[in-house]
């Protein structure tokens, strides 16, 4: 259950950041504390999030058309010891084989976040 200290905190991010807020909202909702690192989309690491002992690294993913791999290898280059999380953010980024495989290998989970 979402408190409304936990929504106020949220429509703060989406409010302050944009696109990497409302994504950063979204976990603040679920229960994770998050810290925000930079909100540029163009950085190879967004925010941080963190609960019960599970540590998130998480990249906010918003372009048109195929992921590059190299986005999945500089987040998990970038996570150092916390675990790597590529967020899709709506329905433009489309994620190849090549893409999935090399998420595979190095441990980084795909979400979508559609809102």
């Amino acid at each position: 259950m979402v408190t409304s200290e936990e929504a106020f905190e949220a429509k703060k991010l989406a409010a302050k950041y944009g696109v990497v807020g409302r994504v950063a909202g979204s976990y603040r909702m679920a229960g994770y504390e998050v810290e925000v690192l930079d909100a540029s989309l163009d950085s190879p690491l967004n925010f941080k999030a963190w609960r019960r002992g599970e540590k998130l690294a998480v990249r906010v993913y918003s372009k048109s058309g195929r992921v590059p791999a190299g986005v999945v290898e500089e987040l998990a280059s970038k996570a150092e010891g916390w675990k790597p999380v590529l967020v899709l953010y709506g329905a433009g980024p489309k994620v190849s084989g090549e893409v999935l495989e090399k998420s595979r290998e190095l441990g980084v989970s795909i979400r979508r976040f559609r809102r």
